[in-house]
């Protein structure tokens, strides 16, 4: 004969895993999703990787930079990373900005008896290094842990803006593209009749739009810059989360408690806004990651085939388009296909771990009791 014991295990984790849920903020389903998603060794690591990975990224100009952290010259102390300074500032004879990196300068400094502390990677992802021993691209050394490209630039510094570059251009192009599908897909599915079939044929339409073909026609119209390339994604990228939307309001638009809403006098948008819009969220909010990693993806895409963002930018893309250019040297290729796809990876085992949370499936697998 078997017993349940007292109160039903969310997940078997060990005591000191589990949260208290008597003190906790959280309402019981939050927790037990969390729950879920930490048993995921493979996702829940991954979400740690991820965020010190862009975390460290979010202060590059502190990892990889051209300009001191810290210089300290007769005594007075100066923040070149936070602040510009002339050459003057260290008895040199122009206005112009201070070129740490030229040896005249770090004479000037040291003449003087005052010292820099650079930071870990002394160069900026736009520095070009005059000094190279071998022709550029020059091959990982002391000097550049990972090479330089066929520029004399950096790589791990342009590794370090990139990285956050693309994440941060992924998480705008994704959250902007989601508010307008949500929105989207509520009216069309709470809505439905003709608001919902004319909005589906356009959709359809739409989605036909070669997005490829629009850019290079754009490109070759309007200097390319960060904010078009955004604003041109979202007004294509924003159809990914409309149908799951649409599909969760036409299944609760006809439940007794929205009836319920309407015979109390609730308005439309507030029986949407407050009692189906949760709902549905839960749904979309387990593809976010995944279309998180398509926005990285397609952001790569066209910066390798050269639509995307300015030449001069830190991007994933560009450095993949030189490795493909100069194959006498694999590092650029390399290390720029590790990159992306340790950064897809992360993403991917991240979603999956935020699917399963949200599965309504395992969490009823989770809350059987054990039995003796």
């Amino acid at each position: 004969m078997s017993t349940a014991i007292g109160k039903p295990s969310a997940i078997d984790l060990p005591v000191d895993a589990q949260p208290d849920q008597g003190n906790s903020r959280f309402s019981p389903i939050t927790l037990r999703r969390w729950q879920i998603f930490r048993s995921s060794k493979r996702g829940y690591w991954s979400l740690w990787i991820f965020l010190v990975l862009f975390g460290a990224s979010l202060l590059a100009e502190f990892i990889a930079n051209d300009k001191p952290l810290l210089v300290q010259y007769k005594g007075e102390y100066y923040f070149p990373v936070l602040k510009t300074y002339s050459e003057r500032s260290f008895g040199g004879y122009f206005e112009v900005e201070a070129e740490y990196a030229d040896r005249y300068v770090q004479d000037l400094i040291q003449d003087s008896g005052g010292w820099m502390i650079w930071p870990l990677v002394p160069y900026n992802y736009q520095t070009i290094d005059l000094y190279l021993e071998t022709p550029a691209p020059a091959p990982p050394s002391s000097a550049h842990w990972l090479g330089t490209d066929d520029g004399g630039r950096d790589i791990l510094a342009k590794l370090i803006y990139g990285f956050r570059l693309s994440v941060v251009f992924g998480l705008i192009l994704t959250i902007c593209s989601s508010v307008i599908g949500i929105t989207a897909g509520a009216i069309q599915g709470y809505f439905g009749g003709k608001v919902d079939l004319i909005a589906q044929r356009f959709i359809e339409i739409w989605a036909g739009l070669p997005i490829l073909f629009v850019l290079i026609i754009l490109a070759s119209i309007v200097e390319s810059n960060v904010f078009w390339l955004l604003g041109i994604l979202i007004v294509f990228g924003w159809m990914a989360l409309v149908g799951v939307v649409r599909a969760e309001f036409l299944r609760a638009r006809n439940f007794e408690y929205i009836r319920a809403a309407k015979a109390l006098g609730l308005g439309d948008f507030q029986i949407m806004y407050k009692h189906v819009l949760p709902n549905a969220m839960v749904a979309a909010l387990t593809f976010l990651p995944f279309i998180l990693n398509g926005s990285i993806t397609l952001l790569t895409s066209l910066d390798f085939l050269g639509f995307g963002l300015p030449p001069e930018s830190a991007s994933l893309g560009r450095l993949l388009r030189q490795g493909n250019a100069n194959l006498q040297a694999p590092w650029l290729g390399l290390t720029a296909v590790a990159t992306i796809s340790m950064m897809l990876i992360l993403l991917i085992f991240i979603g999956e771990s935020v699917r399963n949370s949200f599965d309504p499936r395992r969490a009823m697998q989770a809350t059987q009791p054990t039995s003796l």
